[in-house]
């Protein structure tokens, strides 16, 4: 939960900081938006590597952990199409 909350938190303050810093150079309150939001995703890709791979690390073993309490998943559907296929292939 640190993980998403860190990430959260420093994703945030670089968009506030910039919107805030566009609006007081005088660019305008939506495109001063646009451009923060640009700006935000550019340094979350550009300079939070570790904090964003820590974060897809956690979720990617909660979804393991959820996959593995839930068993694998039967899809029905394919199972009576692939029967259907199979009985046809059998008639040729």
């Amino acid at each position: 939960m640190r993980d998403v909350l860190l990430y959260t938190v420093i994703r945030l303050v670089v968009l506030a900081a910039s919107w805030w810093l566009m609006v007081q150079i005088g660019v305008g309150f939506y495109l001063a938006g646009i451009i923060a939001v640009l700006i935000a995703f550019l340094v979350s890709v550009l300079f939070l590597r570790a904090p964003r791979e820590r974060l897809a690390g956690r979720l990617q073993s909660a979804d393991a952990r959820r996959r593995e309490r839930r068993g694998p998943v039967r899809d029905e559907d394919a199972d009576e199409e692939d029967a259907l296929l199979d009985e046809d292939d059998d008639e040729r």
